[in-house]
């Protein structure tokens, strides 16, 4: 079994509105619903759980019967941190997967992600333990230790932007958050960090730039953009 968790305990404040970003209304439809929808086509995602604040969840419940979302499993508090949200969803995903099974970590306001990222996805995480979608640098790149002086150029043909959804065998990784204290787990920055720290393979596959996440006016504005032209190539 193969179970999605998606991230929307998001509060989203660089954008400025009066919701978060992923109940965002584009063409009649919130932004997460656009996410969902992506899960629940694809033949290989069994469950889905949704991490959300509690005072969202009706919301969502009304929208997921609009779309006819029928792999919803379960609901699963937002944490403090997004890596606690993971493991609040982790938690709720119990019931539903074997520890041979895969989780896929997606965000809500990440609604353009591909069929071929999740399946590439998920056979990483089936082979290896993990995986995640990235995308090369395309820029020259540089580290600074104060941000107003190069200390170093760095090798791009070594750096990879990474992006979601994440995948993992379920057992391990949630062993993994099980036997994490609360510190460690405040302190992960990106959902693979803690699965390569304790020794999961990550497997990296082809992201896309199409893939973006909504996070300020001009990401939105885009994601309107793909979306009227995707409209008119069906015309």
């Amino acid at each position: 079994m193969n179970t999605a968790i998606i991230l929307s305990g998001g509060v989203g404040t660089r954008m400025g509105a009066d919701r978060p970003k992923q109940y965002l209304m584009v063409q009649g439809k919130p932004v997460i619903a656009y996410c969902l929808n992506i899960f629940q086509r694809h033949p290989q995602i069994d469950h889905i759980v949704i991490v959300a604040a509690e005072e969202w969840q009706p919301r969502i419940t009304e929208w997921m019967a609009a779309e006819g979302i029928t792999k919803f499993f379960a609901f699963a508090p937002a944490g403090r941190t997004r890596q606690h949200s993971i493991y609040n969803g982790l938690k709720a995903a119990r019931g539903c997967t074997e520890d041979d099974g895969v989780v896929i970590i997606h965000d809500a306001a990440r609604p353009l992600t591909s069929d071929q990222i999740i399946s590439d996805c998920l056979q990483g995480a089936h082979e290896d333990g993990g995986a995640m979608p990235v995308i090369t640098v395309k820029d020259t790149t540089y580290y600074s230790k104060d941000g107003r002086q190069i200390d170093q150029l760095l090798d791009r043909s070594c750096l990879y932007a990474g992006q979601a959804p994440e995948a993992f065998r379920f057992g391990p990784y949630l062993a993994i958050h099980d036997a994490a204290d609360d510190e460690e787990i405040a302190a992960t920055a990106g959902t693979s960090q803690i699965a390569y720290k304790h020794g999961i393979t990550v497997r990296l596959v082809k992201g896309s730039e199409r893939n973006l996440k909504i996070t300020t006016v001009e990401d939105l504005n885009t994601f309107e953009v793909i979306l009227a032209e995707a409209k008119k190539g069906e015309q």
